[in-house]
């Protein structure tokens, strides 16, 4: 009988896997080919010449292979499994937020004149200044202009909705830029961050995204959370 090699084997199995079913797993493709070059190294094995006994080097040899590729499989398998729990705990974690008030970084705020909600921004700087405010629609399209006393730490900016002209800007989205300095002229940097009621959660997306006043927030966007 001549020798049993990897690749006859792997042909072998392959073209009856490929026949029956299209879309056989990797796992269970390598250990239907492990369990074939079992049975065909048997069977070599049994019907030998035991005058002209075959090389068990090469055998050695693609077992060790056919151990190897069999792992990477339950490796790669194992390392889905963790993404898919993670994910999973992921969409639970942001499922828990609905109905929370979180504080996000960001400089977009929702203003609703229909419910008397003005627009709100929290401001944050390290150092006392004086800030120029400018807030533009989602549009691009400025609607008010400004200037705000800063001082050192957090405070909270609410515009709402009359412009520079006296006339009431309509609901929606409104994004807001500060550009501060100090008494002695130094340009002083301006975080800003927004309020809101988690109202929805997008599992579609990976991770999870948010509904935070109408807009789309990431998890990481969250600086703050209160029930």
């Amino acid at each position: 009988m001549s020798n049993l090699s990897l690749s006859s084997a792997l042909s072998q199995t392959n073209s009856s896997s490929s026949s029956s079913n299209s879309s056989t797993s990797a796992s269970d493709v390598i250990g239907g080919d492990f369990d074939t070059f079992l049975q065909l190294l048997t069977t070599q094995l049994q019907n030998q010449d035991p005058l002209d006994p075959m090389d068990t080097d090469s055998f050695t040899q693609e077992l060790v292979e056919f151990a190897s590729v069999e792992q990477q499989v339950d490796t790669n398998t194992n390392m889905q499994t963790l993404i898919s729990m993670q994910q999973t705990t992921e969409a639970t974690s942001a499922l828990q937020l609905v109905g929370a008030t979180v504080t996000t970084s960001g400089s977009s705020a929702t203003l609703s004149n229909a419910t008397s909600t003005p627009a709100t921004w929290s401001l944050t700087t390290t150092t006392p200044a004086t800030g120029n405010v400018t807030i533009t629609s989602s549009a691009g399209t400025t609607a008010y202009t400004g200037t705000v006393a800063l001082s050192a730490g957090t405070q909270t900016y609410s515009w709402n909705g009359v412009g520079n002209n006296g006339q009431t800007w309509p609901d929606g989205t409104y994004t807001i830029s500060v550009s501060a300095t100090s008494a002695s002229g130094q340009a002083v940097t301006v975080s800003t961050q927004t309020q809101g009621t988690v109202s929805g959660v997008n599992l579609s997306t990976n991770p999870p995204t948010l509904t935070v006043n109408g807009q789309s927030v990431q998890v990481s966007q969250i600086t703050s959370i209160s029930h």
